[in-house]
């Protein structure tokens, strides 16, 4: 009886997570609209994004004293994954300037690639055939999206997988790391990781990009709505789902990411107008191995 109870409870906590993990890119999908909206260079848009959430979360109590629970290890761990978020970021954003918002969203398509990769080889264990083989079928709908583009976007489609890679890393360590921390306490501290270590990589390059850009007030309003309803809420939201699903699960969801980013780009920036109708073939196939997922590897993945 108690055996059964738990099933129940546990699949009800899968199906929450997995309800929560949708919530969080349906919001990741306005990311790339406002990307795209936010007249800034990638690096300054990040170190403000990532600038904005910190604040808040510094001045707020719980954020203290759930940092004091963690471990120094832990903390250390965030941190760098906070580095890796700022990677993941700022490539995203340098291929939305490269290219546009449909393209740069949908070359995170290519993460459960990277994740089917990653994962097991940190887990020390072998890669499920079920997962490599919809990380491979996600391929040819990745490659159709991107012969629908012209070919002045292709430096966008390199820079977008280069952070589908930081993607899929920072997604499989935020799966093995986050256990019971809390999750504003974790996102503040990869957060501010972030943000202090933005400058150090800008002065680096060799243009020496200046990031604290002061924004006007048209961007400083898209700024905010970017970091609160777009970063600090479903942040958080993903770090507890991820509590309740692999990260190879959390990632195909996010497959969904560059669909809603696609439409609003459509209503909002008119961006069907640079697209040819292999995109959207290719979106198409996308969706469909996305919603195959679930039903698959209830069969087939044993975890």
């Amino acid at each position: 009886m108690r055996r059964v109870v738990w099933r129940e409870v546990a699949m009800t906590a899968h199906s929450r997570a997995w309800f929560q993990i949708h919530v969080c890119v349906v919001l990741w999908g306005f990311t790339a609209i406002l990307g795209r909206l936010i007249t800034l260079p990638a690096l300054p848009l990040v170190w403000w994004r990532m600038l904005l959430v910190t604040l808040p979360l510094a001045v707020w109590p719980p954020f203290w004293a759930g940092l004091r629970r963690l471990p120094p290890r832990l903390i250390a761990i965030y941190l760098g994954i906070g580095v890796l978020v700022t990677l993941h970021w700022v490539t995203f954003y340098g291929s939305i300037k490269l290219s546009n918002a449909s393209v740069a969203a949908t070359c995170m398509a290519l993460t459960p690639v990277f994740v089917s990769i990653i994962e097991p080889s940190l887990a020390r264990r072998r890669p499920h055939l079920a997962e490599v083989g919809l990380s491979i079928a996600v391929l040819p709908g990745v490659a159709l999206v991107v012969g629908g583009t012209p070919a002045g976007m292709r430096n966008g489609i390199l820079v977008g997988a280069i952070s589908a890679v930081f993607a899929g890393l920072f997604s499989t360590l935020n799966k093995r790391s986050i256990g019971t921390s809390p999750a504003l306490t974790v996102t503040g501290l990869e957060m501010a990781a972030g943000a202090a270590v933005l400058p150090a990589i800008a002065w680096l390059l060799p243009a020496g990009e200046h990031i604290m850009v002061r924004p006007g007030l048209r961007d400083g309003l898209l700024l905010f709505a970017l970091s609160m309803a777009c970063t600090l809420f479903p942040y958080a939201l993903a770090l507890v789902a991820l509590r309740h699903l692999s990260a190879f699960d959390t990632t195909l969801a996010v497959n969904m990411e560059p669909v809603y980013a696609i439409v609003l780009a459509i209503l909002l920036l008119n961006e069907q107008r640079d697209l040819e109708p292999s995109f959207y073939l290719g979106v198409a196939i996308i969706i469909g191995i996305v919603f195959s997922h679930p039903w698959i590897s209830r069969r087939f993945v044993r975890t």
